[in-house]
């Protein structure tokens, strides 16, 4: 038995011998290869560059530009004296702005002098956080408290520097990196490189540039930090809290392909970085913008608002929008808005395309005769006396004019008001007589809605930008805000969705989504992603009804309310609007002058659309002017940008 048991004990103690032999001399490089690789620490750099975001004929209009950088990252396990110290080290290098606040430069003298600061606690205090009647935050402020003007008139500048660069270091959570410096000089960076001060730095941080200014920026929107309401979300999308993100329109949209990979760097026990992996920057975003034809048209808006601003009665009219897109896809060529400051001052109000809104008008009619048509409304070629229609306790509602004779493709051609007022009273069960009582319900209106909708008014275009609003939804119902709704006096519709539904008219009920990316392209050029047109709904219509809205229209601009806006010549069709809206005069919230608001859209050539085209301009005359003179503004502007578009592309 005894010798049972010596064996085992000898098997036991050569195979602990062999294991320890394997692990110490076998195993060991693999086992401090394990150790090292969870000991070490990796960053990243502090910014890496976006995608660059192009025309459609592949010109620049957002670029990238490096800012050399100052950074620190804490170390593991870092004292306060050595942070103490690197901030004395980079305030005897570079040069920096010293402001800083009273509280921070107690706060940091505090930290410098610990031991004096523990002086400005009585004894009585201290017993008293023994006893658990004061906290450790108690005396803390207490501390910040009892330091005085004399105290802190005995730093230096160089002090007062080292304080600032002390409260930049310890700024945010402990892990990110902390920017010391953007834009140092040469000679700075080349200094901080030399002198190798622990968990400090030298890195490009890239920043956006935009090679043509202002033009389209506001759409192109912002980058920054993750925004902390949002932070969940990112971190679930695998960013991290440092990361650089788009924070609006196209660079929110498109964030994903345009953000890039940082580089991955080892930190090494002295503080300094090695790069373990390099980073990539982010694909391009080509647009189907074209910077050429935008630009064109900006100069020609500029020109024309302020040859505008010259006619009488335009205290209140300030700027106007021109949208161009390719009527059979969707793909928009230009956004232009502009308003005027005075004394040859514009901002760009491009945005104003996507989040505004506004009373249009008559240039609605078409997606009105579509819901005549489809509920059967229409006696197709009757002619009729354009006149007023009065409704019981409701003031008489008229054309801009007596019209004469007119029927379903006249009446589109001289924009009457009468003749969509009797669509109105049909649809909601009653034929006209004057003074008479009428009831209306949510029905009608949902039903001139559901029609609008499908044309794109009053619903999101589905263009690729985020906040895109609907425009404002009228909540009353009655008899005579019915008629209103009718001739685009009550619901409210932005510039994009006016280019949509001219786009829907000109293709024959197809409702194509609005797009500004024509493709995502890599850095080798890659194409990863093409645009294609994407329809959204298609209207249900005889289209012998759809021909005669179109003709209807191809008369409005050839020889209607149109005649003016864009040249004969290029066989344009399309509708012009005229609204009455309240203008906020005092900025109190409430609108006291009534305004005139022009709008028109339209296409050409008529048989075989190229282009679309929209122009707003909000408050261009007003009825309480010196005169009675109207501002054609919308005309001049859209005849203007109409010949530029259509003879030079």
């Amino acid at each position: 038995m005894k010798k049972l048991y010596f064996s085992f004990f000898i098997f036991f103690f050569f195979l602990t011998v062999f294991a320890l032999y394997h692990l110490m001399f076998q195993k060991k490089v693999y086992y401090q290869n394990v150790y090292e690789e969870k000991t070490n620490v990796y960053v990243r750099s502090l910014s890496t560059p976006r995608g660059r975001i192009l025309d459609c004929k592949g010109n620049i209009l957002v670029d990238n530009v490096g800012v050399k950088t100052i950074v620190y990252r804490k170390l593991n396990n870092i004292s306060l004296e050595k942070e103490i110290e690197i901030a004395y080290q980079l305030a005897q290098i570079l040069s920096l702005n010293t402001k800083i606040s009273i509280l921070d430069l107690k706060k940091f003298w505090l930290v410098k002098y610990s031991s004096d600061g523990k002086k400005l606690i009585t004894e009585e205090e201290y017993q008293k956080y023994e006893e658990r009647k004061l906290n450790s935050n108690d005396l803390y402020l207490l501390k910040l408290d009892r330091i005085t003007k004399d105290m802190l008139d005995e730093f230096t500048e160089l002090d007062k520097k080292a304080a600032s660069i002390y409260n930049l270091m310890n700024k945010g959570y402990y892990y990110d990196a902390k920017v010391i410096k953007m834009g140092v000089n040469d000679a700075e960076y080349a200094s901080i490189l030399e002198a190798k001060i622990a968990g400090v730095t030298n890195e490009m941080y890239f920043e956006r540039e935009y090679p043509y200014g202002n033009t389209l920026k506001s759409l192109f929107g912002s980058v920054g930090y993750v925004p902390k309401e949002l932070e969940d979300e990112y971190i679930k999308q695998g960013y991290a809290l440092d990361d650089i993100v788009g924070i609006s329109y196209l660079e929110k949209e498109y964030d994903s392909y345009l953000r890039g990979e940082k580089d991955t760097y080892k930190v090494n026990t002295d503080g300094t970085l090695t790069l373990v992996s390099e980073g990539r920057r982010g694909s391009d975003l080509v647009l189907s913008i074209d910077i050429e034809m935008q630009l064109g048209i900006e100069e020609i808006l500029k020109n024309q608002i302020k040859e505008g601003k010259k006619l009488p009665n335009t205290e209140y009219y300030n700027g106007s929008y021109v949208l161009i897109s390719d009527t059979k896809t969707g793909a928009m060529k230009a956004i232009v808005g502009l308003k005027y400051l005075g004394n040859d001052v514009f901002i760009q109000s491009e945005v104003d395309t996507v989040n505004s809104s506004f009373t249009v008008g008559s240039v609605v009619k078409g997606a009105s005769m579509a819901m005549a048509y489809q509920n059967n409304l229409v006696e197709v070629g009757k002619k009729i006396k354009d006149a007023c229609v009065k409704l019981y306790l409701v003031p008489e509602k008229c054309s801009y004019k007596n019209l004469g004779y007119i029927d379903d493709i006249t009446a589109l051609k001289t924009s009457s008001n009468y003749y969509q007022f009797l669509l109105a009273i049909k649809l909601a069960g009653y034929k006209y007589t004057s003074n008479m009582k009428m009831n209306v319900t949510d029905r009608e209106f949902s039903i001139y809605r559901d029609v609008f909708n499908s044309f794109g008014l009053g619903v999101k275009t589905g263009i690729d930008l985020p906040k895109e609003v609907t425009g404002i939804k009228g909540t009353t119902i009655a008899p005579d805000l019915l008629l209103n709704f009718s001739i685009g006096q009550y619901d409210t519709y932005t510039p994009l969705q006016l280019m949509q539904y001219i786009n829907t008219i000109a293709n024959n009920g197809v409702r194509f989504k609005l797009s500004l990316m024509d493709s995502i392209v890599n850095k080798e050029g890659e194409v990863l992603v093409k645009n294609e047109p994407t329809v959204l709904n298609t209207f249900s219509l005889d289209p012998a009804y759809f021909d005669r809205i179109k003709t209807g229209f191809f008369q409005v601009v050839n020889l209607g309310t149109g005649l003016g806006y864009t040249d004969t010549f290029f066989q344009p069709a399309g509708k012009t609007g005229t609204s009455e809206t309240y203008f906020d005069s005092n900025s109190d919230g409430v609108g006291d002058i009534l305004t005139i608001t022009n709008s028109y859209a339209m296409y050409a050539p008529f048989d075989n659309p190229k282009y679309s085209m929209v122009t707003i301009s909000p408050n261009v005359s007003h009825y309480q002017g010196k005169t009675d003179s109207f501002a054609y503004i919308n005309r001049y502007i859209s005849k203007a940008v109409s010949d530029y578009i259509f003879i030079n592309y």
